[in-house]
């Protein structure tokens, strides 16, 4: 197994050292850099560096030349151990790219990354070493308009190897290709959280363990960081930590703990939903479905919140179908729906199925006839208004004459959406009048409608304009 880290003391040897770079520019294609053959070699043997040294220097316009893109470069031995976690960084006024190549001159890692190779802060790189001996670091100009004085500063990082985790604690890593991979003991049945956290790469976590038991996830902890969250019963797991492609290097820390239920709240993973008595819940993979009857129409708001997954959200039933991912805050789900008197069922689970953790199930529930109203809309007549965050503004219309009808929602400050109800008719849009402004052209029989203006986003707001034309 690869070395594992339950502790990380760095020490710092000759100065700070930050990031994580590779390479050399060519003209008009991605950072890459050149073989030490590329380059007009100059007759004398490389100066030593020693790791932790501070060394300083200059390219100038003597200095070694890069064959492909005319850059001026500086070669250094540096004597590395087997083992060492080594960060090197350039610093100073020169525009410039480290590489460190083995001794058969094979590139192991560089500075210029196509993702950040614009960025004007210092370059630097890690790389564990596989084998002692004396490898040679490359200092060169950004490009051939690149000189002047530079810094180089070293430092080893050292890692405490273990391979077996406890709960709780915290381990630090480093990842060099494929995964590293840690076997963890579960002494008692219990919720437990389990994240992996990196700047350098995007994590990913997998569990296995006791009656074929197994969890993947990639980016359940926010940004490209990883969490599994679950109830595991005791035994022996194994835990690997690796990066979504397989491929990426960098440091990464582990961190595990019990999880904590919210307010000591009792989990409930079907049954009904009550409108108006939030419910907790556990998903762990698997759809779990809860059901509610109206006894009479309703406008209905279902909300599922969790800050372990992507919540996502399904309504069915009495011949309708409603699905949302995140029309509520964040990654949270929202679905709102005017609904006749019948039964229906609620299906909350991850988006794509992924993820796990807990979950806060809330409904509510308004009987149509005493939703509040915003005021009559009359044809060629704008409202002009201002939507407050989150909130639905409705208005009634009264079709005196049957025809093909244009309702249109225009606003300047957030994303427009556009619902209109009644004579069994449910439309809804969200861009049909181009940009962020919504539309909806339909035939409206004689009768008494409401169309229902709001944003999006559950948290956008600003002033809008609604107009009902006749087609």
């Amino acid at each position: 197994m690869a070395n594992r880290a339950s502790t990380m003391t760095l020490a710092a040897l000759g100065g700070a050292a930050i990031g994580f770079v590779v390479g050399w520019q060519l003209p008009n294609a991605t950072p890459a850099a050149p073989a030490i053959d590329d380059a007009v070699a100059d007759s004398s043997a490389p100066p030593s560096l020693e790791l932790g040294e501070r060394q300083r220097g200059e390219i100038t316009s003597t200095s070694e030349l890069n064959g492909k893109d005319g850059s001026r470069f500086q070669r250094f031995t540096l004597p590395l151990e087997e083992g060492a976690l080594v960060e090197i960084e350039l610093s100073g006024p020169l525009q410039g790219t480290l590489a460190l190549y083995d001794a058969d001159q094979q590139l192991l890692a560089s500075s210029a990354s196509p993702a950040y190779y614009d960025a004007p802060s210092a370059a630097s790189l890690r790389r564990r070493i596989d084998e002692s001996g004396d490898y040679t670091l490359v200092v060169s100009g950004h490009d051939l308009h690149s000189y002047g004085p530079y810094t180089l500063a070293s430092r080893q990082m050292e890692l405490t190897t273990s391979d077996a985790l406890e709960m709780p604690s915290r381990a630090d890593g480093w990842l060099q290709g494929s995964g590293d991979t840690y076997t963890l003991t579960i002494e008692e049945t219990g919720l437990f959280q389990i994240e992996m956290r990196s700047s350098d790469l995007d994590a990913y976590l997998v569990l296995e363990g006791p009656n074929g038991y197994r969890r993947e996830d990639d980016d359940s902890a926010g940004n490209l960081d990883a969490r599994i969250a679950d109830f595991l019963e005791p035994g022996e797991y194994r835990l690997t930590a690796r990066s979504s492609y397989g491929q990426d290097s960098g440091l990464y820390t582990l961190e595990l703990a019990p999880h904590e239920l919210a307010n000591g709240e009792t989990l409930r993973n079907s049954g009904e939903l009550t409108f108006d008595e939030p419910l907790h819940g556990w998903f762990s993979g698997e759809t779990l479905s809860y059901e509610f009857t109206l006894d009479a129409p309703a406008a209905v708001t279902i909300d599922m919140l969790s800050s372990d997954f992507d919540s996502f959200l399904e309504l069915s039933g009495n011949n309708v179908s409603y699905s949302d991912d995140d029309g509520g805050e964040g990654l949270n789900a929202r679905l709102y729906a005017s609904l006749d008197a019948g039964s229906y069922r609620v299906t909350a689970r991850g988006h794509g199925g992924h993820g796990s953790g807990l979950f806060e199930l809330r409904a509510n529930g308004i009987a149509l006839d005493e939703l509040p109203s915003n005021g009559q809309l009359e044809v060629d007549r704008p409202v002009r208004a201002m939507l407050e965050p989150g909130a639905r503004d409705y208005y009634e219309l009264v079709v005196e004459s049957a025809g093909d009808y244009r309702l249109d929602l225009h606003s300047d400050d957030f994303d427009a959406y556009l619902e209109l109800e009644g004579q069994g008719l449910s439309l809804r849009d969200d861009d049909g009048a181009g940009g962020l402004n919504a539309r909806i052209s339909t035939h409206l029989d004689e009768g008494t409608y409401r169309a229902i203006a709001r944003a999006y986003g559950n948290s956008e707001s600003g002033s809008y304009t609604l107009h009902l034309s006749s087609e």
